[in-house]
């Protein structure tokens, strides 16, 4: 938590004033007594109503100005608690906006959103209640005891005892109860996770009528849930009556005590009165007090969480600058011996990988399933980093640039179809951000999205990952958004799969167009999406078994006749 008060430096007034005013606050709810004994003791013993009015009044101006304190208090408590979120927010997400591939796959998407809500969002909660209640509590319990010696030490000592006992029972509670609470929200973290992934795998789960099956597993883990907070809650509940019954003891002691003394003229009922107050008074706040404790534990772990994200370096390291000047080549893109091993896996993805693109070819990489093809493209803009071995953009090692200068020369159409909430063409403008409606129109024109762009309109309002568009609108603007940009080289992964052979022909036929403009990748399991492919890389699991054009790998290379025949035999098109 140390490491995140940083970002409560420009709050350094609110800090200061919140608890201030919380102190201020109850300092004079430590009077209160004090005039409510006096109005026994003068007012009501002699029947002077005038006095009773008078100290009534006192008790309303108390009220007043410890309500305005109370208001300040929590205003610049808030102020300060939701700045500092505000800022650790902007922080986190710019933190996690450097990570590398790496660090998603490590830490996972639904943990980096979590940490970005619902762990800011705590840190923040008890921010605002440190401020106002750590210091109130404390200053309430010891100053009412101290209050109580000045009316009368020996009923005072009933505090000295009280006090020791109500915090052994607070806190014993406290200290037994919140790791019980820790595994209460695993348990709960469990029941979410079955939630989240039946409804995630809805049509799944009824195509196989898994729904009996998956109730159960739901039923299961939701009653040891249930078990386990009716366990803690049975233990959090022994603090309500322990609790009460040390406070109304010590309240018998009190009156005890206090009536004797009242007899023998030592001190007055209304002295009695405000020590029975004072009792009440630190009862209060022993409980909020031990809740508070609850929260900061809480958010303290939620700040560790957090503290655990920003303490993640990214495992890429960036390039020297802006721009990098390389040696005259006409080789856009070079792997020279590459190796690659995912983080924390066993075996390599990719061996030895070793081959020469040339600017303005058209490149296809075929391969069957988790044989690689996604991993040679993921290096060239260094979306991964090669374990051994070179990748060089224009002759230059990918290590040299900086990622922005970099990724400005690549244009990446991903596996995935993902677009944002927005219009077509605030979409389209994330690949050219000054794109003119020319740029617009022939981008669409290549991507064979025209044709549905033009009855929907540009200002047709995209909902967030295009869940209003079919697969094959998705994929088709997501290539537009890649070609826009006019980039050196241009990666389709797998991305014409949603497409039928006509509109992928057709793609491919208007790329051929403008493939001597920028160097082309083409990586699919359709041998038909690039037999026409100046190169194509044959993968199998993880290695180059074959490269050449497509008359050349039918004759050589086994595993591209297996997967061209496999594909058009049916057809009677085998060559």
């Amino acid at each position: 938590m140390k490491k995140l008060l940083v970002y409560l430096k420009d709050y350094k007034k609110e800090t200061i004033l919140g608890p201030l005013f919380k102190l201020l606050e109850a300092t004079f709810e430590l009077f209160v007594p004090l005039v409510i004994a006096a109005i026994i003791d003068t007012g009501v013993a002699t029947g002077n109503t005038g006095y009773i009015l008078k100290m009534s009044l006192v008790l309303v101006i108390l009220a007043v100005i410890g309500l305005v304190s109370a208001i300040t208090a929590q205003y610049f408590a808030a102020k300060a608690a939701v700045g500092f979120a505000t800022k650790l927010r902007h922080a986190l997400f710019m933190h996690i906006e450097e990570l590398s591939y790496t660090e998603f796959d490590n830490i996972g998407t639904s943990t980096l959103i979590t940490r970005m809500t619902g762990d800011v969002n705590q840190v923040q909660n008890g921010v605002n209640l440190v401020l106002r209640l750590f210091l109130r509590s404390p200053f309430i319990v010891f100053g009412a005891m101290a209050m109580a010696f000045t009316v009368d030490v020996k009923a005072a000592l009933i505090f000295v005892v009280a006090i020791p006992l109500l915090s052994i029972v607070v806190f014993g509670v406290m200290l037994v109860s919140i790791p019980l609470y820790k595994k209460v929200q695993g348990a709960l973290d469990r029941v979410l996770g079955i939630t989240r992934e039946n409804l995630t795998g809805v049509r799944v789960i009824r195509a196989f009528n898994k729904e009996e099956s998956e109730i159960r597993t739901f039923n299961d883990s939701n009653e040891k849930l249930t078990q386990m907070q009716i366990f803690v809650g049975k233990i959090s509940a022994l603090m309500g009556p322990m609790t009460y019954v040390i406070v109304n003891t010590a309240t018998v002691a009190l009156v005890w005590t206090g009536a004797i003394q009242v007899n023998d003229g030592i001190i007055t009922q209304g002295e009695v009165i405000a020590l029975v107050n004072y009792m009440s008074q630190i009862l209060v706040e022993l409980v909020k007090l031990a809740n508070l404790i609850v929260n900061i534990n809480k958010s303290l772990a939620s700040a560790a969480r957090i503290n655990t994200i920003l303490e993640t370096k990214p495992s890429m390291e960036k390039g020297v600058g802006e721009e990098v000047s390389g040696r005259q080549t006409d080789v856009a893109v070079s792997f020279e011996h590459v190796h690659l091993n995912y983080a924390n896996a066993k075996e390599e993805s990719l061996t030895d990988i070793h081959f020469e693109i040339k600017k303005g070819e058209t490149v296809g990489i075929i391969g069957g399933t988790g044989s690689g093809k996604t991993s040679v493209v993921n290096l060239i803009p260094r979306f991964y980093d090669a374990t051994q071995g070179i990748v060089c953009v224009n002759g230059v090692d990918v290590k040299k640039y900086s990622l922005e200068a970099l990724r400005k020369k690549i244009g990446v159409v991903p596996q995935k179809a993902v677009l944002f909430k927005g219009t077509i063409r605030e979409n389209l403008c994330w690949g050219l951000e000054n794109a003119t409606d020319a740029d617009i129109n022939q981008a669409l024109e290549i991507a064979q999205a025209k044709e549905f762009v033009d009855e929907k309109g540009l200002d047709f309002m995209v909902e967030q990952g295009g869940k209003n568009l079919s697969g094959g609108q998705r994929q088709r603007l997501t290539i537009a958004r890649a070609v826009i940009k006019k980039p050196d080289i241009l990666i389709l992964d797998d991305s014409a799969s949603a497409l039928d052979f006509a509109t992928d022909a057709r793609l491919r036929a208007a790329l051929s167009k403008v493939s001597g403009q920028m160097t082309v990748f083409l990586v699919s399991q359709r041998a038909a999406s690039m037999m026409n492919a100046d190169k194509i890389i044959v993968l199998d699991d993880g290695e180059i078994v074959g490269m050449g054009t497509h008359e050349d790998l039918l004759n050589h290379c086994r595993i591209y006749r297996e997967i061209y025949e496999s594909q058009f035999k049916s057809a009677g098109e085998v060559k």
